[in-house]
């Protein structure tokens, strides 16, 4: 990978990078996020939805949950990996799926192209659906996502589903649960959020070989809505730009606190990432 942009003409051609994700409309998660973070980086963002949700402000925000048809879905991936060749756009980011049959059009068209970097971002539960289409959706994406992925950037909640352990509750219990995920995927950035005691948010990267700790003082104790997509998408971005994968996580790490620092607070029971912080 180099740190290179080419182009012809009078202006240079930026790096570009791949994301299939769910579109949130209140802009503090998925597509919206990952769109604005690949921009704050320098990095021009293409993709298909896969599914929308929308929050319902007469009902406590509950999710309200539409998937994509996988068609359409099929159509977006057409198009956009017709515009950009693989010697372009050899970077992409997965996000929320939400359904079976959505990760079985995913997977069919992301293996259709070799890429250098395939970001998951194991977004296991949906809100808006009932438990059992989410044990189908999870069981599915762990059969058939996974195992593309170079790069997988789990919550405690994901770590501990994935790695098959009991609980996660303490930082050396979260970097076993990322060298088990390890086994199958070459990287994995296990974040430990405001989820696990202590004045750090600390998370972890397995390489394969070691364990290294990002870690920065939490800013309160409540999660930010978009921090995940935050970290995954400016991963994917630096990792598009030629970036190391030590480089690429501090970079994804500053980034989201202080986007959580300079949180953005809305009608909404929740607040949401800054990316332009």
């Amino acid at each position: 990978m180099t740190n290179s942009v080419t182009g012809t003409g009078s202006g240079a051609t930026p790096p570009i990078a791949f994301v299939v994700a769910g579109s949130e409309a209140t802009g503090g998660a998925g597509f919206q996020v990952d769109l604005k973070t690949f921009q704050q980086l320098g990095v021009y963002g293409v993709g298909a939805l896969s599914c929308i949700v929308a929050f319902n402000p007469a009902d406590g925000w509950a999710h309200r949950f539409h998937p994509v048809d996988p068609v359409i879905i099929a159509e977006q991936f057409e198009a956009a990996l017709a515009a950009h060749s693989p010697e372009r756009m050899n970077t992409a980011k997965v996000g929320m799926l939400g359904t079976p049959a959505t990760i079985d059009v995913v997977a069919e068209k992301l293996a259709g192209r070799d890429w250098k970097n395939l970001v998951l971002d194991p977004v296991l539960i949906c809100k808006g659906q009932e438990p059992g289409a989410a044990l189908d959706t999870d069981n599915a994406l762990k059969e058939k996502i996974l195992p593309l992925a170079t790069v997988v950037t789990p919550n405690v909640f994901e770590a501990t589903s994935l790695s098959g352990m009991d609980h996660i509750d303490t930082v050396d219990e979260l970097a076993e649960a990322a060298k088990r995920i390890g086994e199958k995927v070459p990287y994995v950035l296990a974040k430990g959020g405001v989820e696990l005691p202590g004045e750090d948010a600390v998370d972890v990267l397995w390489d394969g070989h070691e364990i290294t700790r990002f870690t920065a003082p939490k800013i309160g104790e409540q999660r930010v809505s978009g921090a995940g997509c935050t970290v995954a998408a400016a991963l994917t971005a630096e990792l598009a730009k030629g970036s190391d994968i030590l480089t690429a996580v501090d970079t994804a790490k500053k980034m989201v606190t202080r986007g959580i620092e300079h949180r953005v607070s809305a009608n909404t029971p929740f607040d949401t990432v800054w990316q332009g912080a």
